[in-house]
């Protein structure tokens, strides 16, 4: 198998909440040993890269914030793209938030004034949101949302994620997104690439969920690897028009078949 990088999804994949999953640390070491590039890549949109790079260093992955590529990354090269200096309104939590505002967005609290409408990951989403993205969104306003995950894997199960917000706000709107970011869309798939300076029939991609690592690797020609230890199951497989090159019990697999053992 000719594979010079590894584009790999860190929760359901690496992380589970906050802790490592078995395997996780020797696999990702053995991968950079044989390979050109490693890149991890995440549709957590709260998290930062240089704090995934710190929270992966105290777990034992030596990492650093280039090696992260987050949906909020992807949702800040989409608004600079298409938005530049337009004023966006966030339905998002805070974190979000401040990462858009380190970045440059030109964000604004009063909906009525906004030309982007930003919607992400919110722990505390409220009636006055779903009221503001009522206010916000018009015909000549586009509307965003950071990434498409419905749910997210945790330690204690499944929880809301971003895409559950999104869908809120379209319910509410009857407005589907113009674009929503992270994984499988295009805008992520091309920072992937750039990021990992590696053609993409030459990277393997490593997530857990179908609808967004395996399909956004299978649309970009790269070899894809389902592993079992995060959201999409076997029985999700059967009913998938997706469908990953390989299925592996956990990342740890992943160096063997690349070795061919």
């Amino acid at each position: 198998m000719n594979v010079r990088g590894a584009v790999v999804d860190l929760d359901g994949t690496v992380l589970r909440g906050e802790t490592l999953l078995p395997g996780a640390a020797d696999a990702v070491t053995a991968l950079r040993e044989r390979l050109d590039r490693v890149l991890f890549l995440t549709n957590n949109p709260t998290v930062a890269p240089r704090e995934y790079a710190a929270r992966l260093r105290e777990l034992g992955i030596d990492a650093a914030a280039e090696d992260v590529l987050t949906s909020t990354d992807a949702t800040v090269a989409y608004l600079r793209e298409n938005h530049a200096g337009e004023p966006a309104f966030p339905i998002a939590e805070a974190s979000i938030v401040d990462q858009l505002r380190d970045a440059g967005v030109a964000l604004t609290d009063d909906p009525e004034t906004a030309e982007v409408v930003v919607a992400g990951y919110h722990r505390e989403f409220h009636y006055r949101d779903l009221q503001a993205a009522i206010d916000a969104l018009d015909d000549e306003t586009a509307f965003v949302g950071t990434d498409r995950d419905a749910t997210i894997p945790t330690e204690d199960g499944r929880s809301p994620g971003s895409g559950a917000i999104i869908r809120a706000v379209a319910g509410v709107t009857e407005r589907e997104p113009d674009a929503v970011l992270g994984k499988p869309s295009a805008t992520t798939a091309r920072l992937a690439a750039d990021r990992l300076g590696v053609p993409t029939d030459e990277c393997v991609l490593v997530g857990d969920r179908l609808d967004t690592d395996v399909s956004m690797g299978e649309r970009t020609g790269m070899t894809t690897v389902l592993v079992r230890t995060g959201v999409s199951t076997d029985a999700d497989l059967a009913d998938s028009d997706v469908e990953p090159d390989y299925v592996l019990d956990s990342l740890s697999d992943v160096p063997g078949l690349l070795a061919g053992e």
